[in-house]
């Protein structure tokens, strides 16, 4: 087919006995076969078998489709150095003199915004300077270990293999063999220098800098995360450019963020009341002052570390700003648009759906709710029931998980049976009505300003999304929570405590001298009856209460068990469908089972922390060059804590005892 010598030609070999043969092909379809130019054997190619690589020549015709990947070069504030004395005061220097240049009058927000945010950008660069990541080989850092001695000991290696397989010595072959073995001992080498530096230097960062050795384990416990290539369209097409992956990504996130599928840019009714009590600086100083560093911008690309670092002079700028949003009622763009980023859970990694996505929030945007949230919760916590115990102070999920395993715990003991049905609302967050939300927080005496303070962020609610390093053209999101505002937690507990009170009636569990009849955790739900028709009638109050609120009970997740000696029936239907009876349920993350033990609960916990111990064990367990210290520290931060959750529930024995 092709003309070639007859080494280009056999794929295997047997040097023992001299055999040479053509084992190996290439197979392509009878349309491609015009196009291929040329076949042959590749003997230069080291592949540490007795098979010769096999190559093939194809013509190139029509386009091939484009690569996505990030920007090999980004270029970013060195924001890190606001830490160093001196940076800091260039930082508020620069600051202070574009305020002193601002007019004592008040303008609009926009204008006040686009100052406030460029002169907080130049004082940030003239202050830090830039910082370049990434490198020319697609931002991905050379392999550490690849040094000078390596890569000379690797030519060698490859020399010494082109002549063993041209003359067929035995002084050939011995060479091959004793630059191989020289060419894996470097390698070996190399590569332990590069564990003791790594262990050297998390060592170092544990004693002086924390963040970076707790950022470290993070990673390792993660491990490597691929990124996006391409991705399926609706009809299940695979898209390889980035305009088409970025294009897929925005309409897969303006459908899960649009849930209701009617997105409105109507402007909410705002209030006025009379007398306003406008943002002090101390409000706006103790926010910032708690703020936590690291997070990731928004898309004005404000970091964390640039807020905390204001000086008076800026912290009364940003506070001026805040209260032109206070008393106009507005806000910039910018605070009301998300930046969507997706982040693999499991699956098949080019499926929208395997992935979830993160909100990233403007930071003073972030601010300003945290200052609205503060003035709405002396308001409201009063009012919310006692079941709620998310988002709120003092509370957890180690009280709900409490208050089920004791009531599970007292019921298995006196013989009652408990019968309880896990309720899950689909997509509880991104389905919350907006206007329906409005007369709620009316209800709970939420008026005047600080309510039209609260729906100036979501007048115009935008979000765009992230990817490749690119950034999709924005979206309107008429429905739902902002994800990551401050203000989002307790305003959705104030929703799902309001359907809670309208659905609740006689039913329940009779616990000491308190009747319950639900627990909730945000909105996971647990509905608590002393029998099935009990159980069902507090479940059709939910679901119609659900329904009023525009929520609704996902059936596919929301399940039935029982705890009883005796097997018994828990048929429990929402509409027409039926839920399904289980004999364990993952409720905040901690297994119940209807035998009433938590044998399965302590097996799990201590599979997830083994799990924990492997991923760390050859990168830090093992590592000398880790201080005894270190490794506790990571013992009581990490593994603890995993063994351990939950363990307030724990009814122990002698063998669970052993076993922990």
């Amino acid at each position: 087919m092709f003309e070639h010598k007859g080494a280009h030609k056999c794929t295997w070999y047997q040097s023992t006995l001299g055999r040479r043969s053509m084992i190996d092909f290439v197979i392509v379809s009878s349309d491609l076969r015009p196009h291929v130019l040329d076949t042959r054997v590749k003997r230069g190619a080291e592949l540490s078998t007795d098979h010769h690589l096999v190559a093939s020549w194809i013509r190139e015709w029509g386009k091939f489709p484009d690569r996505p990947g990030k920007p090999k070069r980004v270029v970013r504030v060195n924001w890190e150095r606001l830490e160093e004395a001196p940076v800091l005061g260039i930082f508020n220097s620069h600051l202070r003199r574009s305020f002193s240049g601002i007019p004592v009058e008040v303008g609009g927000i926009e204008p006040e915004w686009a100052v406030f945010k460029a002169s907080i950008a130049e004082a940030a660069v003239a202050s830090c300077g830039l910082r370049v990541l990434g490198s020319s080989r697609g931002g991905n850092p050379r392999t550490p270990w690849w040094t000078p001695v390596v890569r000379e000991a690797v030519r060698l290696k490859k020399e010494a293999f082109r002549d063993m397989i041209s003359w067929r010595t035995p002084d050939s072959v011995a060479g091959y063999r004793q630059a191989r073995r020289a060419a894996a001992a470097a390698v070996s080498e190399a590569k332990q220098r590069v564990w003791e530096k790594f262990g050297e230097a998390m060592e170092k960062d544990f004693r002086s800098a924390p963040k970076c050795f707790w950022k470290t384990i993070r990673h390792l416990r993660r491990g490597k995360r691929g990124t996006i290539q391409a991705v399926y369209s609706k009809d299940g097409t695979l898209l390889t450019s980035t305009e088409e992956v970025v294009g897929r990504w925005k309409e897969h996130f303006e459908e899960l963020l649009n849930p209701n599928n009617t997105p409105s840019m109507l402007e909410a009714e705002l209030e006025v009341d009379g007398v306003s009590s406008s943002i002090s600086l101390v409000e706006v100083t103790e926010v910032v002052k708690h703020l936590r560093s690291g997070k990731a911008p928004g898309i004005d690309e404000i970091q964390p570390e640039m807020l905390k670092a204001l000086g008076v002079e800026g912290l009364s700028w940003l506070t001026r700003l805040f209260n032109i949003a206070w008393e106009s009622g507005t806000v910039p763009k910018e605070w009301q648009t998300g930046l969507v980023v997706p982040l693999f859970k499991k699956g098949d990694q080019r499926v929208c759906a395997n992935y979830r996505g993160i909100t990233l929030l403007s930071l003073p945007g972030k601010v300003y709710s945290k200052v609205l949230e503060r003035r709405v919760r002396p308001i409201v916590e009063p009012q919310i029931e006692e079941e709620q115990c998310s988002f709120r102070p003092g509370r957890g999920t180690t009280d709900q998980l409490f208050t089920l395993a004791r009531i599970l715990e007292g019921a298995w003991e006196y013989a009652h049976p408990v019968y309880m049905c896990f309720v899950d609302l689909e997509k509880a967050y991104d389905r919350v009505p907006r206007e329906k939300l409005w007369e709620v927080l009316r209800e709970y005496g939420v008026r005047g300003s600080i309510l039209r303070a609260i729906q100036s962020l979501y007048s115009q609610s935008e979000s765009c999304v992230r990817v490749l390093g690119s950034q999709s053209v924005s979206f309107s999101v008429g429905a739902g929570l902002r994800q990551g505002c401050a203000l989002s937690p307790i305003l959705f507990v104030i929703y799902m405590d309001r359907i809670s009170r309208r659905s609740r009636g006689g039913e329940g569990l009779q616990f000491g001298g308190l009747r319950i009849s639900s627990l909730l955790f945000a909105d996971d739900v647990v509905l608590i009856g002393s029998s099935a028709c009990d159980l069902q009638h507090s479940l059709d109050r939910l679901a119609a209460e659900c329904d009023a609120a525009g929520m609704r009970i996902s059936t596919a997740k929301s399940e039935a068990m029982t705890l009883s000696r005796k097997p018994v029936d828990c048929l429990l239907r929402v509409g027409n469908e039926s839920l399904a009876q289980v004999k364990e349920f993952k409720y905040l993350w901690v297994l119940f089972a209807s035998e009433g033990t938590m044998e399965r609960e302590i097996g799990r916990r201590i599979g997830a922390a083994g799990a924990v111990l492997r991923s760390l064990y050859r990168t830090v367990v093992t590592k000398r060059e880790q201080s005894r210290k270190a490794k506790l520290s990571i013992y009581r931060s990490i593994f603890v804590p995993i063994l351990t959750y939950g363990h307030e529930g724990w009814v122990m024995t002698e063998r669970t005892r052993s076993r922990v």
